[in-house]
């Protein structure tokens, strides 16, 4: 019997299978954690790229009849990555570049540096509310745009679950463009509000 327990305690067979037991859940984690980020960068470009092209194709003077189909466009493209996930758009559209998510105007009655519920301010968007100087939609001629759209779906592995995350996540992605000059650009009304 002490000869039998000496010859399995020298006995290497097996050593192999068992490292790996402790190694492969490690491996194996960081294999899809790899993935993931990949698959995520992926669907980046081609938020990116799709976006881009239907920005351009927004800005031209058929560009706001066709809204729809743009939209449909980058879906189409980012959806065929992402089986179940959904899409969401945004427009914004501003007087000039330097408008593109600035705050609207206001008169700091109280020299703090931060806009109050009791100051004035000028609405540039005529909305009634202090908040960023874009109007919805695509705007005009020579209107600016600020054209986002974003992805929300779940993660190609479940590794976020075996980590105590969260399975869902976004990407967003924006670009801005000036609409084609085929007409004058319409002045902009700024209303001076006060509560």
């Amino acid at each position: 019997m002490i000869r039998r327990l000496r010859h399995l305690r020298a006995d290497q067979q097996g050593t192999t299978l068992v490292e790996f037991a402790f190694v492969a859940p490690v491996f194996l984690l960081m294999l899809m954690g790899i993935f993931d980020l990949g698959h995520g960068i992926y669907i980046r470009a081609v938020l990116d790229g799709a976006l881009q092209q239907a920005g351009r194709n927004s800005g031209l003077e058929s560009g706001p009849e066709n809204l729809a189909k743009i939209d449909q466009y980058v879906s189409d493209q980012v959806l065929a990555l992402v089986p179940g996930g959904e899409m969401e758009f945004d427009r914004k559209n501003y007087w000039e570049f330097g408008d593109v998510g600035e705050a609207e105007d206001f008169i700091d009655a109280n020299d703090n540096g931060v806009y109050d519920d009791d100051e004035c301010f000028y609405d540039a968007n005529d909305n009634d509310l202090w908040d960023d100087r874009g109007k919805a939609g695509q705007g005009s001629a020579k209107d600016v745009v600020l054209y986002t759209a974003t992805v929300n779906y779940d993660h190609l592995f479940p590794l976020w679950r075996f980590l105590g995350g969260t399975q869902d996540t976004s990407i967003t992605a924006s670009t801005t463009l000036r609409n084609q000059p085929f007409g004058s650009q319409p002045g902009r009304k700024v209303e001076y509000m006060c509560p």
